[in-house]
């Protein structure tokens, strides 16, 4: 056991700074070793008792300020007394707080109610010392060591014992957190029935801290869900200068920013709501743009930032509550009706006790006159002043009568249709009662402390510690045998719901996801639209269609720095802004998007391109020289012209093959040239149209082979030419060497040397179709890759020594005389040729796609029609306008001359 010594030293450590106050003192150094206790009567605390076997203390805020005594420093202190807000910011705030007493009546009526039955605590009365926190630290902090220390003459005595064992309370997280630092130094349980501020999960700070109201962790997770749930991604965020309200706000901050969205403002409401602050904040969030705002504060304090955004007007917020005021009675007025309409928030999971109104409305100033909290309560109730007891609150009121009846009141502290916090404190009796029916219920040899020994029930009190050892290095830790017990409750009220702590003393997070909607008779129902459960997979629960949202609208509201990016474009971070606040910038060509707000836009297959919206890929166009396009058309076209203009020459020299004109030279290499000139007209053919292995060996090997013939005839008919006009010479016998049989020897020799080119190179690499899948271009290029560069190199070097040996002769023998010098027409022609592809050449290397297959098949088509017009046409027009010409004598006339 530890001595009361002991406690006295740990008193005068952790409260050094609490005892340079006129409130407490110590006499000698020596005394202090004795005996510690407060200076003055600690009965000056207004309190409401009854005694027991076990006594619980409740701390409860029924007032909102302190009215602090003369700190003169000459004289005694006077009693410490508690007020209330009477001029504050919010109209109708009450100087006593109808919803705090309900809180604690619904405390003694779980007490009375387990003093009356026999199925817990059997033989043991529970008994009762509740004190007024007045919502201020220090007074606080003044009850709580009041419970500890009790009366003064109990503090004189050498007993070890304190007025209660444990303590239910205190509301508020900042008021929590002063008492749980005391509390904890003695290892005293205190199980608070609204305190949820997040730090008090703390166990090496707070080791002897529980609660029944679930920890602000949850909450927020909770509405940081319910940000995700409906896309909002620019929200902000404004929290009450407490514990309560800063530590749940950073936890909402940083959780949303987890979840991808961003905080538009985070506001800080001072505890002094001077105007000028308020109309700040409301206008800084009238700057941001967010259309939902989390409102994290208590009652008090939300109201003050309310007031004033009612005054400026504003209207378009989705407010986003924290249950510390989602359930607000203060809030719930016609005034508020504009701007809170639609509002939603958390709170906790609503109960129905059957017998607590009954209970509440026993109530009478008869029942008990010593009662401090029910005078106040009554005159503040019914507008009254009762005499002979009681504190007056107002001269300018009437006396009671005594037949004022609480059934007819309708105000909070009567409203038993929103059970919730009231629940908690009933919980937290409950678990109590559950944690001393065990200690009483434990069997000797079967505890759970050194030497499986049970607690000493003989006096359950503050002082009683008990040594026990844990896990290596079997460290000795001086607990509270209460909390040993208290910590370990788990049990299903007569409710169904079960009641226990985690290991942080924290119980199982259950809310109420309520939306405020207005009846048509002008008031706020708290309308249950959703659930949020952390023992379920899902956790969130929401039933959007019951949702009345803000301005009575039906629809989510929109809430975002940005508006979405529809499918097609991608998100581009504004310079120096949040991450939420984006451009919209659209796909580059082959780049698509197929969803809503895309980071980055995805590159399309290379055989696909992105359609014009850029939210899919399609197929590329498949791009070749095709029959359908007019340059195709105009290409079939041109080639079939020639051919048939071939055609018409040809017939033109077989129907005058007898006169001098088509003989001359050799009449059948002119037929010769022609059959290969049609063939070159055609040989274009195969180039349009769908590539295809067949089609690409063709074109190329048609082209080259009926070119070379053609070349070769033309250069055969020059050498005649030439070798025609030696011949005439005395004694010469060359023409014997370039008879017909020898022109045609030379013609073949010249088409089979290309013919073997062509053979090895379709047997070395054979041209084949290519896609050419460029990513950069929306088309599929379908052409003849030439195979072997080589090959096709040698094919055109060969028709160009050909054309090079036929210029060169011809050129010779352009002055030969005579009035029809054929070589003229060849060298004009040769020359025609040379200039078509020459300039082939590096028009088929620039040319991109079709274009390249179009310069080929301009080129062929261009030097056909050259060799062609040089050629033929001269002698056409002999033929058929000039037929007077076409004479052996008339053709010999130059040079007989």
């Amino acid at each position: 056991m530890c001595g009361c010594r002991s406690v006295c030293v740990a008193w005068l450590v952790a409260f050094t700074h609490l005892l340079q106050s006129p409130v407490f003192s110590l006499s000698t150094p020596q005394q202090a070793l004795r005996t510690c206790h407060p200076i003055g009567n600690p009965s000056e605390l207004p309190v409401l008792k009854k005694e027991g076997d076990i006594n619980l203390g409740g701390l409860f805020s029924l007032h909102d300020t302190v009215t602090e005594p003369d700190l003169s420093f000459t004289s005694q202190p006077g009693p410490v007394q508690c007020s209330g807000l009477v001029d504050g910011p919010l109209d109708g705030v009450y100087i006593f707080n109808f919803r705090t007493f309900r809180w604690m009546q619904t405390m003694i009526f779980a007490i009375e109610k387990i003093n009356r039955i026999n199925s817990l605590l059997p033989n043991i009365t529970l008994g009762y010392r509740i004190y007024d926190s007045c919502s201020t630290h220090f007074h606080a902090l003044r009850t709580a060591m009041t419970l500890m220390g009790g009366s003064e003459e109990e503090n004189a005595s050498t007993s070890c014992s304190g007025t209660v064992p444990v303590v239910i309370g205190d509301g508020g997280s900042t008021l929590s957190l002063v008492v749980a630092r005391f509390l904890g130094v003695f290892h005293v349980p205190q199980v608070s029935y609204f305190s949820s501020c997040a730090c008090l999960s703390n166990k090496l700070q707070f080791p002897a801290f529980l609660r029944t109201m679930p920890s602000d962790f949850f909450q927020v997770d909770a509405l940081a869900q319910l940000v995700k749930h409906f896309g909002w991604t620019w929200v902000g965020v404004v929290a009450g200068d407490d514990a309560y309200g800063r530590g749940g706000a950073q936890i909402f901050v940083d959780k949303v920013r987890m979840i991808g969205a961003c905080i538009a403002l985070h506001e800080i409401i001072p505890k002094n709501h001077g105007q000028v602050l308020m109309s700040g904040i409301v206008e800084r969030i009238h700057r941001s743009r967010a259309r939902v705002v989390l409102l994290f504060a208590l009652e008090q304090d939300a109201g003050a930032l309310l007031k004033e955004a009612l005054r400026q007007n504003l209207t378009e917020i989705q407010w986003l509550a924290s249950e510390a005021w989602i359930t607000a009675a203060v809030l719930s007025t016609a005034e508020f009706h504009p701007i809170l309409q639609g509002s939603l928030g958390f709170a906790i999971r609503r109960a129905i006790i059957p017998d607590l109104q009954p209970f509440l409305l026993r109530l009478h100033p008869s029942m008990d006159p010593e009662d401090p909290f029910l005078q106040q309560f009554w005159q503040e109730s019914f507008g009254c002043q009762l005499l002979g007891g009681g504190e007056m609150i107002s001269t300018n009121k009437p006396a009671c009568s005594g037949a004022e009846d609480l059934a007819n009141l309708h105000n909070i502290y009567t409203d038993v249709s929103q059970l919730r916090i009231s629940y908690n404190v009933y919980k937290a009796v409950y678990a109590i009662a559950h944690a001393l029916d065990a200690m009483q219920k434990c069997v000797p040899g079967r505890g759970p402390f050194a030497g499986r020994s049970c607690p000493d029930n003989s006096g359950i009190a503050p002082c009683c510690f008990v040594f026990y050892t844990i896990f290596p290095p079997y460290v000795s830790v001086c607990v509270s045998q209460l909390l040993y017990y208290l910590k370990r409750v788990d049990f299903t009220n007569e409710y169904g719901e079960e009641t226990k702590f985690d290991n942080n003393g924290d119980p199982v997070a259950t809310y109420d996801l309520i939306n405020w909607q207005v009846s048509v008779e002008g008031k706020v129902k708290y309308v249950t639209v959703g659930r949020y459960d952390e023992t379920t997979h899902s956790k969130l629960e929401i039933d959007e269609k019951a949702i009345l949202w803000t301005g009575s609208h039906t629809d989510v509201p929109l809430s975002v720095c940005s508006q979405s990016c529809p499918p097609g474009t991608r998100k581009a971070n504004k310079p120096n802004a949040a991450i939420c606040c984006f451009d919209c910038v659209v796909c580059a060509a082959g780049e698509i998007s197929n969803q809503t707000d895309a980071i980055e836009c995805v590159q399309c297959l290379p055989e696909f391109w992105s359609n014009p919206r850029r939210d899919a890929c399609i197929p590329k166009d498949v791009e070749f020289l095709s029959y359908e396009d007019n340059m195709g058309m105009t290409m079939l076209a041109v080639a079939l012209v020639g051919s048939c203009c071939t055609l018409t020459v040809t017939f033109i020299f077989a129907c005058h093959r007898t006169t001098p004109i088509v003989r001359a030279n050799n009449s059948e290499l002119s037929f010769l040239i022609l059959s290969s000139l049609w063939l070159c007209f055609l040989c274009a053919l195969p180039f349009i149209g769908e590539p295809t292995t067949w089609s690409c060996m063709l074109r190329h090997t048609a082209f080259a082979i009926t070119f070379s013939l053609c070349i070769s005839c033309i250069l055969g008919k020059t050498i005649v030419v030439l070798m025609a006009f030696q011949a005439t010479l005395p004694g010469s016998t060359v023409m014997k060497w370039f008879g017909p049989l020898q022109q045609r020897a030379m013609i073949f020799m010249g088409a089979v040397v290309q013919v073997v080119i062509c053979g090895v190179w379709l047997a070395v690499a054979p041209p084949t179709p290519r896609r050419l899948l460029s990513r950069e271009s929306s088309r599929v290029i379908l052409l003849c890759d030439l195979g072997s560069a080589l090959g096709f190199s040698l094919v055109l070097g060969y028709i160009g020594l050909l054309s090079t040996l036929c210029l060169l002769l011809a050129f010779l023998a352009r002055k030969l005389p005579g009035n029809f010098n054929e070589a003229k027409l060849i060298t004009f022609s040769m020359l025609i040729f040379f200039a078509v592809w020459v300039s082939f050449v590096p028009a088929y290397v620039s040319s991109p796609g079709k274009y390249s297959t179009a310069t080929e098949v301009f080129a062929i088509l261009a030097s056909s029609y050259g060799l062609l017009a040089c050629l033929f046409l001269p002698k056409c027009y002999i033929i058929l306008l000039k037929p007077e010409k076409n004479t052996r004598k008339h053709l010999m006339s130059k040079f007989a001359h």
